[in-house]
């Protein structure tokens, strides 16, 4: 019976023994996995197009720009992004006054993106702080360089300087923001448009009009005078040309009658007799037609010549 007894306590202390084993592993795999929850769950990943901010009790610890895998300290410590890219702020729609006091409504936006962090959130405390600020910077600068100019200088692009004020703009808020440390930086301002208030867009309109025609009647009225500048001018020349073909028509034809009358006078001392005939012919062409009545003498040299007589 002794024996017995023994070899029943013996087979207890072995399970014991086996299920005291099988409790360490157990143990051992929960913590493991409970391990591998917290690492995994304290591991955050910084991408290329954003800024890490780490806080330990609110308190900024750590600002991680460059992209890859990170830790933070588990239940001590949080994390959150804030944008690296460029971001576009539709400036709210809102009506200015003109250097000669009238009215213009501006609609614009900026594009903008964070630079510094660290001085972002000590400065601005959030992104939409920030952002708020920049709003009221660009809204202000725009009103404050729209209203040096006069009213016809905005609406007319003729007259219109406002090639330049973005730019300008852009400088000056970028100037303000870097004054106050928000550790953000505008890249473009730009005006998308301008519109007038309704009760004056009428009126407005209708002295557009008006000016319009003006300068098209001023075009019409330069066109006019050149034009008649340019018949007269034409004129001129062609008076000058025929005067100047008419004279030298005449100096070649004066010429030529002198040429002629040499060849004459040549030709006709050469042989007196019959000149007498050519011209006696010649003066019967120009006194004798179909109807022509002579009466002349019998002995006349005209009847001697028509009868075929002689002396």
């Amino acid at each position: 019976m002794a024996n017995d007894n023994l070899v029943d306590m013996s087979e207890k202390r072995g399970d014991s023994g086996g299920y005291s084993k099988y409790i360490k592993t157990g143990l051992w795999l929960l913590l493991t996995l409970a391990a591998a929850i917290v690492l995994f769950t304290n591991m955050f990943v910084v991408k290329e197009n954003e800024y890490k901010v780490v806080r330990q009790f609110g308190e900024v610890v750590r600002i991680i720009e460059k992209p890859g895998l990170h830790l933070k300290v588990p239940f001590v410590q949080s994390v959150s992004s804030i944008p690296k890219y460029q971001m576009t702020y539709d400036v709210e729609e809102a009506e200015i006054n003109t250097k000669d006091k009238k009215r213009i409504l501006i609609d614009n936006f900026a594009v903008w993106k964070v630079d510094d962090p660290k001085k972002m959130i000590a400065n601005a405390r959030t992104l939409v702080n920030a952002e708020t600020k920049m709003a009221e910077f660009t809204f202000s600068t725009v009103r404050s360089e729209l209203g040096r100019l006069n009213y016809d200088e905005i609406i007319n692009d003729e007259k219109s300087s406002r090639g330049s004020i973005n730019d300008k703009v852009t400088e000056i808020v970028n100037a303000l923001l870097e004054k106050d440390g928000y550790g953000i930086t505008v890249t473009d301002v730009r005006i998308k448009r301008t519109d007038l208030p309704e009760d004056n867009e009428a009126s407005v309109y209708t002295r557009m009009i008006s000016e319009r025609q003006s300068t098209a009647q001023d075009y019409l009225s330069q066109g006019d005078a050149k034009k008649n500048s340019a018949i007269a001018a034409t004129d001129r020349t062609v008076k000058e040309m025929l005067a100047k073909a008419a004279a030298n028509a005449d100096v070649i034809r004066s010429q030529g009658e002198q040429e002629a009358g040499r060849i004459y006078n040549s030709s006709y001392s050469k042989n007196p007799e019959f000149y007498e005939l050519y011209r006696t012919l010649e003066s019967y062409k120009k006194t004798i037609d179909e109807e022509t009545v002579i009466i002349m003498p019998f002995d006349s040299d005209y009847a001697k010549t028509l009868l075929g007589g002689t002396d």
